[in-house]
């Protein structure tokens, strides 16, 4: 059996309009549809999963798989970090810096695409993650610039299944299931 594969993007904290406030209702409420998205992908056969650890839904998708790994031990469940670069979290702040380098602690691998941030590292980050997925979970509100956008084009390019939750009215898109089989 083929081992599936789920990647995340999303937009930063800083687009949401509950920013970077976790404890906001509509932040609970969106990471609660990602749970149950990611438990539903789980459940479907998907073990591996890919997250560029950016801030928001790259990080709290990488959470969820660690509690999902925890409570599913039987799943064989694989969190997969896809970086940027070495520095990707250099001018974060120091908590967000914790939580960063706490989940790639526990990641069962870390994969980084550039030693050093270039100009294009993120982009060739996103490109990775599409390209080693079957599955792509958004966080993203349709507007038509910036890497989430990009990510999203290059999924359906890709002809990967893509699930967006909208992250302003906090709704599970309908999606097509076209896995691309030949990775």
């Amino acid at each position: 059996m083929e081992d599936l594969t789920c990647a995340f993007t999303g937009h930063r904290p800083s687009s949401y309009k509950f920013g970077y406030d976790e404890e906001h209702p509509d932040c609970c409420k969106l990471k609660a549809l990602m749970t149950l998205q990611i438990v539903s992908l789980i459940e479907n056969g998907v073990t591996t999963f890919l997250s560029g650890m950016a801030l928001g839904a790259d990080i709290w998708g990488a959470e969820i798989v660690l509690a999902c790994k925890k409570k599913y031990p039987q799943k064989n469940i694989r969190l997969i970090a896809a970086l940027p670069c070495e520095s990707q979290a250099d001018r974060w702040s120091v908590e967000q810096r914790e939580r960063y380098f706490n989940i790639l602690e526990e990641c069962d691998e870390t994969v980084y695409l550039s030693r050093h941030y270039t100009r294009d590292c993120m982009f060739r980050r996103n490109r990775w993650l599409i390209d080693h997925a079957n599955f792509v979970l958004a966080v993203y509100n349709g507007s038509a610039k910036g890497g989430t956008a990009y990510t999203v084009n290059y999924a359906h390019e890709k002809k990967r299944a893509v699930i967006i939750i909208d992250p302003d009215t906090l709704r599970v898109l309908p999606y097509t299931i076209r896995v691309n089989n030949d990775l």
